[in-house]
């Protein structure tokens, strides 16, 4: 059976720089019925179990190690048996989360994860994060960028471990020469395309941000 991509939504906090604020957070499964990968470890481990349904967990991926996006990655590492992956970059934002724990393993750019009969292509996309990672999968025609790259632009540089020339970067070189039809799957809010977001690469450089 073909991979597929399903998704979900949790609530929850999102908590840097001494301020807090209420967020949702995509979850994305990849996988067949038999077996997946998760992508990122928001909030809630029962919404997340809910969508693997059962079927055996490869790897917890984490696009970056921002506290809403790792909030209960080690007990969705219990729950399902699978390490949690992280670029070793990103390793600084982990420990303000998860002290005594530690990651399972390690992502780096151009890491190849099989799953379900198609391949994740990491992409490392510093820039809201040190570590912050891209997984482009060519035969579902999507890429999953976390906080890198949202419909309307880059994601949030203005704050601890984050750099605006940095995410412009990575967004211009990995992201933006994926093919235009690519399907972007981010960590808040809604779907976009490549196609629609490459046009307006110099009107986000002219705003800052």
């Amino acid at each position: 059976m073909a991979a597929r991509i399903d998704h979900g939504v949790t609530s929850g906090t999102f908590s840097l720089d001494g301020q807090t604020f209420d967020v949702d957070n995509n979850v994305w499964v990849v996988g067949d019925d038999t077996e997946c990968v998760i992508i990122d470890a928001p909030h809630d481990v029962d919404t997340i179990v809910g969508l693997v349904g059962g079927r055996r967990v490869r790897a917890i991926l984490a696009t970056h190690a921002h506290d809403d996006h790792v909030r209960v990655a080690p007990e969705l590492a219990r729950a399902t048996g699978a390490e949690v992956l992280l670029h070793p970059a990103d390793r600084v934002l982990w420990d303000m989360v998860h002290p005594d724990t530690a990651p399972g393993g390690e992502l780096r750019d151009g890491q190849l994860i099989d799953v379900a009969g198609t391949v994740l292509r990491v992409l490392h996309t510093p820039g809201h994060s040190p570590g912050a990672c891209s997984f482009h999968v060519t035969e579902l025609g999507a890429v999953f960028t976390g906080d890198t790259l949202f419909q309307g632009g880059p994601g949030a540089t203005g704050r601890s471990f984050s750099d605006f020339g940095t995410i412009v970067g990575s967004i211009r070189d990995r992201l933006l020469s994926l093919p235009s039809e690519t399907v972007v799957h981010t960590g808040h809010g809604a779907d976009t395309t490549i196609g629609a977001e490459a046009p307006h690469l110099d009107e986000w450089l002219a705003r800052g941000h």
